[in-house]
């Protein structure tokens, strides 16, 4: 049979062989390949002013659905493992449906969270909230109630009615109970609810004045902002204390 011309056979396994140790090895570094630590997509805002924009910038995509989903990759872990400076802390209540994470479309190491029914306070509560602030420069903290919230509703038939919580549900309904005596005063057709946004007013004029956090604020390094968040629509109302 007449060779000229055609591939040697031995030729041809050899070259298969490159081609596929060379695919191989590529491959391999490829996956072993660390992952570069990265910052955030933006700046850390550094003050009161920028940190409430950036947060209301994120509640506004929240509502439209237009997420952006930023700092919730390997990549941002790496970047934060190492230490932590979030520009932001939010105490919220602990309703399944106001993740502070979600609704202001925040990543990881952005916001210190703290969570509590109806946003009651104690000392180790406050304690958490004047973390930030004082440790590591965090310029805004936001005291955030919202619609429908549980625990409010609860505190208030229990002082309504004079039947005492069961169990430490009772401790929730004491440190509530300045913003249903406010809700009384006030009036209104959905007692619940004003009484739901005088604990937010309350609560963050007690943070903005404690002994702690005033200096920070009247040399303008913190804003302590009450807002209020709609189930219905998603949007975060301010309430009082917003930075100019």
């Amino acid at each position: 049979m007449d060779r000229t011309g055609q591939p040697d056979r031995r030729t041809l396994l050899a070259g298969g062989l490159a081609i596929a140790t060379a695919a191989l090895a590529g491959c391999s570094s490829t996956s072993a390949a660390p992952l570069a630590p990265s910052a955030s997509p933006t700046a850390r805002p550094t003050t009161p002013a920028a940190a409430f924009a950036r947060l209301m910038d994120g509640n506004a995509r929240w509502v439209s659905g237009d997420l952006q989903h930023p700092d919730r990759d390997p990549n941002r872990r790496q970047f934060v493992a190492g230490k932590q400076k979030p520009f932001g802390a939010v105490l919220s209540c602990i309703d399944s449906r106001v993740p502070p994470e979600l609704l202001f479309d925040t990543g990881l190491g952005d916001l210190y969270v703290m969570r509590t029914g109806g946003e009651a306070v104690g000392p180790v509560v406050t304690g958490s909230v004047e973390y930030g602030p004082m440790t590591s420069g965090t310029p805004l903290i936001v005291v955030l109630g919202h619609q429908r919230c549980g625990a409010v509703e609860a505190a208030y038939k229990s002082f309504r009615d004079g039947k005492p919580l069961p169990g430490n549900l009772e401790a929730i309904a004491r440190a509530l109970r300045p913003a249903y005596e406010q809700a009384r005063r006030e009036g209104g057709a959905d007692p619940v609810d004003t009484m739901a946004r005088a604990q937010v007013t309350l609560t963050a004029a007690n943070l903005r004045s404690n002994q702690d956090l005033a200096p920070l604020v009247e040399k303008g390094a913190l804003a302590v902002v009450g807002a209020y968040y709609s189930l219905d629509t998603g949007k975060v109302q301010v309430l009082a204390g917003a930075p100019s």
